[in-house]
C-alpha cells in the first residue's frame, strides 16, 4: 500500500543484518512508520524524536527491546523455544529471550521447516507439528499481532507516537482445476479403463452417471465453471490455478491438447487470471514444470507468473528455488493441508526470504487461509462447524489487514458426492468476506 511516510524511528542495534531489514520493513513500513538503523552509539543518543534501543546497550530513557541471536546468526541453529509474553501478546522466547522481531522473523521465513525432518507421505511438512500449532496459534495472524504489540509498546512511552492500526481487507477466492472433467473428454483409454474398474468394483452409480453425460443427458459434475465466473463478477481478485501435467498417479488431469480444455481455459482467462498448478512430479524435475509453464502460456497467448503447487508440496527452500528459476514472480501455496490458519502467521502478501543464502528475494507469497479438504476431509467437520470456522478466520484477517485467499476446487463447489452440501460453506465464505 502507498503511504505518506511522516513518522521517522530511529533503531539503534549492535549489527545491522539482511534478517533484521526484512523483519523491520514487515513490521514497520506498512504501518506508516519510516525507520532508520544506526550502529552508532554517539549518533543515536545526539539524535531527537523517536527512539527504540534493539540491543543489549543501556541508554537512558528510551525505550529497549533486548534482542536474541536469531536476527543476526546467518547459520541455521537451533535455539530453545518456549512460550512467552512481551507486552499484550504471547510470543517466542529463544534461548530464554523474549524477542517479537525475532519471532515475526521465525514465523515468516518458516525457519522451522528447513530444520524439519518429520514430513508425510509426501514429503509435506505437516500443520499439526508446527510450533504455531503446538502453541494454539495457528488461527491467529500472529506475525501482525506481535508488530501491533511493538509498536504499541512505543506509543506506552511516546504519547504522540502514531501508526496505521487497521491494515486494507481484500477478499480473494481462488481455485485450483486438478481435473477438469469428472466423465467427459478423457480419451478412448482412460474412459475404457474406467469403465471396467467400475465394473469390476460394482461401481453402479458411476456407470449410469458416465452414460448420461456421454449421452448429454447430465451436467458433468465437475464441470462448475459458470459457478467459478459468477465468483470472478462479484470478486476481481479471484485466481484459478490449472494442472497441466502429464498423467500420473497423483496428477490426473485432462491432456493439455484437448480442445474442449483448451477453449475453457481460454474463457476463464477473459475475466480471470490464471496461473500454473504445477504437477506432483515438477517438484523432482523442473524440466516438468517448463514444460507445463509452456503449455499453458501457449494456451494463453502471453506469459505466466503465478503459481500454486499441486497438493500443496512445498520444500523449503528447493520448491520457491525452482519457481524462481522458471521466472514465476507470485505463489499462492503458503497454507497446510492438513489445519487451517495461517503457515506464516499472517494474511499479508511478502517477499520470500531464502534462509540459505541470507537475502529477501522479489518472489511474492501469498498466504491462504483455508481449504476445501482440509476441513472436510483432514479436520472432519460438519457443514455447521466449518461455517464457524471460516467466519472466526475472516474476523481474523478484517481485524488486522490482509488477503483472505481461500482454495476450493470445481470438484467440490458442485453440491456432488461426497461434497454434499459443501456448497453451503463456498456461499457462506463469499458472504462473509463482501
Amino acid at each position: 500500500m502507498s503511504t505518506n511516510f511522516e513518522i521517522v524511528m530511529l533503531i539503534f542495534v549492535n549489527q545491522i543484518s539482511e534478517r533484521l531489514l526484512y523483519t523491520m520493513n514487515f513490521v514497520f513500513k506498512d504501518r506508516g512508520v519510516n525507520f532508520e538503523i544506526t550502529n552508532d552509539p554517539l549518533f543515536f543518543q545526539e539524535e531527537q524524536g523517536f527512539k527504540l534501543n534493539y540491543s543489549s546497550n543501556n541508554f537512558e530513557g528510551i525505550p529497549q527491546i533486548k534482542p536474541c541471536k536469531l536476527l543476526f546468526d546467518q547459520p541455521l541453529i537451533r535455539y530453545e523455544i518456549q512460550k512467552a509474553i512481551f507486552l499484550e501478546e504471547e510470543c517466542f522466547s529463544f534461548d530464554d529471550c523474549t524477542d517479537p522481531f525475532a519471532s515475526i522473523f521465525f514465523v515468516l521465513s518458516r525457519m522451522e521447516e528447513y530444520q524439519a525432518t518429520k514430513k508425510d507421505k509426501l514429503g509435506r511438512f505437516e500443520g499439526k507439528n508446527s510450533l504455531l500449532y503446538k502453541f494454539g496459534w495457528h488461527e491467529k495472524v500472529v506475525c501482525d499481532r506481535w508488530s501491533l504489540d511493538i509498536l504499541n509498546f512505543l506509543k506506552s512511552h511516546y504519547s504522540n507516537f502514531e501508526f496505521i492500526c487497521q491494515l486494507p481487507f481484500v477478499a480473494m477466492p481462488t481455485f485450483d482445476i486438478d481435473n477438469t472433467y469428472a466423465y467427459k473428454n478423457k480419451g478412448f483409454v482412460r474412459t475404457t479403463l474406467a469403465i471396467l474398474k467400475d465394473f469390476f468394483l460394482g461401481r453402479t452409480r458411476r456407470l449410469i452417471e458416465r452414460q448420461k453425460v456421454q449421452a448429454g443427458l447430465m451436467k458433468d459434475p465437475y464441470d462448475t465453471f459458470q459457478i467459478i465466473e459468477e465468483t470472478a463478477d462479484k470478486f476481481p481478485n479471484t485466481r484459478v490455478f490449472w494442472l497441466l501435467g502429464d498423467f500420473a498417479k497423483l496428477d490426473k488431469s485432462i491432456h493439455h491438447t484437448n480442445k474442449r480444455q483448451r477453449n475453457l481455459i481460454k474463457r476463464l482467462n477473459q475475466k480471470i487470471e490464471i496461473g500454473i498448478h504445477p504437477s506432483v512430479k515438477s517438484n523432482s524435475y523442473d524440466f516438468f514444470l517448463h514444460n507445463e509453464i509452456e503449455r499453458l502460456e501457449a494456451i494463453l497467448g502471453k506469459r505466466v507468473f503465478t503459481s500454486r503447487q499441486h497438493f500443496l508440496m512445498l520444500q523449503f527452500p528447493e520448491t520457491y528455488r525452482i519457481l524462481k528459476g522458471q521466472e514465476i514472480k507470485e505463489d499462492f501455496t503458503m497454507g497446510f493441508a492438513d489445519i487451517v490458519g495461517f503457515r506464516a502467521g499472517t494474511a499479508r502478501p511478502f517477499f520470500w526470504f531464502d534462509l540459505h543464502k541470507n537475502e529477501c528475494t522479489k518472489l511474492l507469497i501469498h498466504p491462504f487461509t483455508y481449504m476445501d479438504g482440509t476441513l472436510n476431509e483432514y479436520m472432519q467437520l460438519t457443514v455447521e462447524e466449518a461455517k464457524e470456522k471460516v467466519q472466526s478466520l475472516v474476523q481474523e484477517v478484517k481485524t488486522y489487514g490482509g488477503e483472505f485467499s481461500f482454495i476450493w476446487h470445481n470438484e467440490t463447489i458442485g453440491n456432488y458426492g461426497t461434497w454434499k452440501r459443501w456448497d453451503e460453506v463456498f456461499k457462506f465464505t463469499l458472504e462473509e468476506i463482501l
